[in-house]
């Protein structure tokens, strides 16, 4: 509704010269002597900034101007040598066309308008009305809905800001420069883990490189400042007020070596804590990539499994279940020293390359990977493998009433024929899901139970053949 204000930069620059002399201390990134950020994983971060200021001793006002727009207030806390706060407000009604029409509801404005074939100027004074669904001003002796002219207004509200701005009443024990610095919390700022993973020829040993993304939506930017990363999940309070693109190849090929050199790590509670050696620069709206870790020749295996799909078929008959199904590939890795790695590794997403006969390297796969220790284990999905099939087939059913009224005692048996069209052999790890109280009762070939519910066989096929594993369960359902 406001698309027809138009206001003079001179006179906008003008009245905010009008604002009143002394009313207040502004402090702006000028006066920033340090400032430096603590990211979590949850888009929160802690914020630093220390500023050199001219107080005056007693009771005065600092406006803290160029902060994040996505400050929590509530969390601010300013520390100086001699300095105390009695009281703050955070002050996010910025000015615009329609904030300052907004605000001069009641109050008279002066519309500049034009007649003539000349375009002659001429001013009339105008009250505002309301701004609700429209303009609604009364001129002279009549009302009239919509703008038109330019507007001129005498003044800015004194609680309209051109930035968002923390307020605070401080009284001061002393005058002069102090060096005072605000903390607080903010969203708008995150970062995630990308890994890069080069394999090698025989698929036995990677390099992996490791990079943090920054992404900065918080409106405000930061220079030079002392970045801490923290790997982990930290638990806040929800409210109502809450609500990068991949790594590049070239990376993989143009940097190595001594990223562990630029990000020192360290326990901090229950967590990990990421330093960056050097200041780096965070502009508003930007996505920023630093070196976090960089472990070479690190020992992988590469694993086929076939797991269970994800329909329950064990109290059900259903005769043919699959046929001609993909096997997943993974890689895996255990997270320690012996294997060439064991740096704790925050949450991210792997991508995994590997070189064609031409020396070209080619994408493979990516996963994502959840916060891993050291000496843990890895494993990384990367597609399923064209070669290797699977047919599943259920060959028997019975219901069994057992020993009350409620219990059912179900028993089936299931033949799975495993293809390999490859030239080596290849060994695919077999896993099902049973639901309720299970018991295999016969099988082809020993099993491993897993857990309450998983239970895997080993099944070797022989290059250009096929192996056929048949099992019978039983299960009992209350």
């Amino acid at each position: 509704m406001f698309a027809r204000i138009h206001i003079y930069g001179v006179v906008l620059f003008s009245l905010l010269l009008t604002l009143p002399a002394g009313a207040e201390i502004v402090t702006t990134a000028k006066d920033q002597h340090s400032v430096s950020l603590t990211i979590y994983n949850s888009n929160l971060a802690l914020i630093r900034d220390s500023r050199n200021i001219d107080v005056q001793a007693g009771e005065q006002t600092l406006a803290f101007k160029e902060i994040s727009s996505k400050i929590q207030p509530e969390t601010a806390v300013l520390q100086g040598r001699a300095i105390d706060v009695l009281e703050q407000n955070y002050e996010y009604d910025l000015l615009s066309p329609e904030s300052l029409l907004r605000k001069y509801v009641g109050r008279q404005i002066t519309l500049v308008r034009t007649r003539g074939d000349d375009e002659e100027e001429y001013m009339v004074n105008a009250k505002v009305l309301s701004v609700a669904g429209g303009v609604v001003l009364k001129v002279d002796d009549h009302i009239e809905t919509g703008l038109h002219g330019r507007v001129l207004y005498p003044d800015v509200p004194a609680n309209l800001r051109e930035k968002p701005t923390l307020t605070m009443l401080v009284e001061s024990a002393t005058e002069g420069k102090q060096q005072l610095e605000l903390s607080y919390l903010s969203g708008g700022l995150s970062w995630k883990a990308d890994y890069i993973a080069k394999l090698n020829q025989e698929e036995d040993r990677i390099d992996l490189q490791g990079w943090v993304t920054l992404n900065n939506s918080s409106g405000g930017r930061y220079d030079n400042a002392k970045l801490q990363l923290v790997a982990g999940d930290v638990h806040r309070v929800k409210t109502g007020r809450e609500r990068m693109a991949p790594a590049a190849l070239q990376m993989l090929e143009s940097r190595n070596g001594g990223a562990q050199k630029d990000m020192q790590r360290e326990s901090l509670f229950e967590y990990h804590l990421y330093t960056l050696g050097r200041p780096t620069t965070i502009l508003d709206n930007q996505s920023k990539q630093v070196a976090l870790l960089q472990e070479n020749d690190g020992i992988c295996s590469k694993q086929l499994v076939l797991r269970s799909p994800r329909q329950n078929y064990y109290w059900n008959k259903v005769g043919e279940i699959a046929k001609g199904v993909g096997v997943d590939v993974f890689l895996r890795l255990k997270n320690d020293k012996a294997s060439n790695f064991g740096s704790p590794k925050p949450a991210g997403t792997v991508r995994v390359y590997k070189e064609d006969r031409s020396g070209f390297l080619q994408f493979i796969g990516e996963d994502s990977i959840d916060h891993t220790p050291e000496n843990e284990i890895i494993k990384i999905q990367l597609g399923k493998a064209f070669d290797v099939t699977a047919d599943r087939i259920q060959t028997d059913f019975s219901v069994v009433r057992g020993m009350n009224k409620d219990q059912r005692i179900y028993e089936s048996e299931y033949r799975l024929t495993l293809t390999n069209a490859k030239d080596e052999q290849v060994m695919v790890k077999v896993e099902e899901n049973i639901p309720g109280d299970w018991q295999i009762i016969s099988e082809s070939q020993p099993h491993t139970k897993e857990d309450a519910i998983t239970v895997s066989w080993p099944v070797h096929v022989a290059a250009k053949g096929s192996t056929t594993l048949e099992y019978r369960v039983r299960q009992i359902m209350q």
